[in-house]
């Protein structure tokens, strides 16, 4: 009798244990399936911290309404926000512009594609040792960006400026750097700096020519700091895109994203917060 009472709590103890083994195995499922449904809803954008990580993050509640969590993923440089994209650490990105992200694919085998046209940023002219366009002297430094077409967009703000004068054929399209200068009357040193490094420089040089994410961090707007601003015929050449890989431009995450930034409450916050240092293009 005992013996069977003995067999009889042995086999409640495997049924118990299976029974527990079984829920886990359940729970870890439903846990898996719910990892699942969130990475699913999460959309993971890279962005510059001024202006882009800003404009992401005015639309969060929007994309939470539609059922999204927006995670935004800061970068100080131009360089890495693409790579991250690439090797997949990124849904899309938003810190560039077509022309940018043009050369990036033709320098590195790319397949970005640009899934949302959003804003340009106007190039301004800022004083740096020097106050005025008028008292720019024979000799004087100026700074501009050194990649390939920024440098361009640069260049021409300059030649607006009466500065310099590049060779024909060189429009916003182009890539362009100061060895295309064939009439430079002041003998202007143009030096060629990593945009990102641009604000810092004017203490060392006469102007700088500065990029209008990296001015914003800076606290210099190019509509009111700036001595001159480019065209915005040109200057929407470089409308600045979300950028995602080929194939997601039309995925519900790009669909969801781009409803939540062309919506009228983003647009709002773009046009009170940077007053024409930020332009929207929807």
């Amino acid at each position: 009798m005992k013996k069977k009472i003995a067999a009889l709590l042995a086999g409640a103890l495997c049924l118990t244990a299976l029974a527990a083994c079984g829920g886990n195995n359940q729970n870890q499922a439903a846990d898996n399936g719910g990892a699942s449904d969130d990475a699913a809803k999460t959309i993971t954008v890279g962005a510059s911290p001024t202006p882009h990580a800003e404009i992401l993050k005015a639309a969060k509640d929007v994309l939470a309404e539609a059922g999204y969590t927006l995670e935004v993923v800061e970068f100080t440089d131009y360089v890495t926000p693409n790579t991250a994209l690439v090797e997949g650490d990124l849904d899309a990105n938003y810190f560039q512009h077509i022309p940018y992200l043009n050369n990036f694919n033709k320098e590195n085998n790319g397949d970005l594609v640009p899934a949302i046209e959003m804003h340009y940023e106007p190039f301004g002219i800022y004083p740096g040792k020097t106050a005025t366009l008028d008292e720019v002297a024979d000799g004087a430094t100026i700074a501009v960006p050194n990649d390939g077409s920024n440098e361009t967009r640069a260049l021409l703000l300059l030649q607006d400026a009466g500065l310099i004068k590049l060779k024909d054929g060189i429009d916003p399209t182009s890539d362009a750097t100061k060895l295309d200068i064939v009439e430079n009357p002041k003998n202007l040193d143009i030096q060629e700096i990593a945009a990102e490094q641009l604000p810092r420089s004017l203490q060392d040089v006469d102007l700088a020519v500065i990029n209008g994410n990296y001015a914003l961090q800076a606290d210099l707007n190019a509509k009111e700091d700036s001595l001159i601003t480019e065209n915005p015929e040109y200057a929407q050449v470089y409308v600045n895109v979300i950028a995602c890989r080929s194939g997601d431009e039309d995925s519900e995450k790009m669909q969801a994203l781009a409803e939540a930034l062309q919506s009228d409450t983003v647009k709002q916050f773009i046009e009170e917060t940077y007053k024409g240092a930020v332009v929207a293009t929807y």
